[in-house]
């Protein structure tokens, strides 16, 4: 399930977070990029205020997720395995990361992190 995973790129925890998640990409079929990045909007057919609310995943086949379901989505294509997916969708499991991955979201200003990826690759940023 190859895809590309959009995120905040001026968030250091959220730059953080993708790193690991690159370091985990056994299958090459992970692609990370900053939200930020010139037409990245338009890939994910998304030009309304929610984009930068939370990370998004667009697979292979063309279907667009946000939130956690985007993460979990990632994970999957990192590690090569569906099973990030089907825990998501355990009943109760996919609310809960849910609503955690919209707290961590809200608040992810304040979370240390690295150095945002918009700041050390400003080139890769608009």
């Amino acid at each position: 399930m190859p895809g590309i995973l959009a995120f905040d790129g001026r968030c250091g925890m959220c730059t953080r977070a993708v790193n690991r998640l690159a370091r985990w990409d056994r299958t090459g079929q992970l692609r990370i990029e900053p939200f930020q990045t010139p037409a990245i909007a338009e890939l994910l057919r998304s030009t309304d205020g929610r984009f930068s609310e939370s990370a998004w995943w667009l697979d292979s086949s063309g279907e667009i997720f946000a939130g956690a379901l985007a993460m979990n989505a990632a994970l999957s294509a990192a590690l090569g395995t569906r099973l990030p997916l089907w825990i998501y969708r355990i009943p109760g499991v996919g609310w809960l990361q849910n609503v955690v991955y919209r707290w961590v979201a809200t608040h992810r200003y304040h979370f240390r992190g690295v150095t945002p990826l918009c700041e050390a690759q400003p080139e890769r940023c608009a």
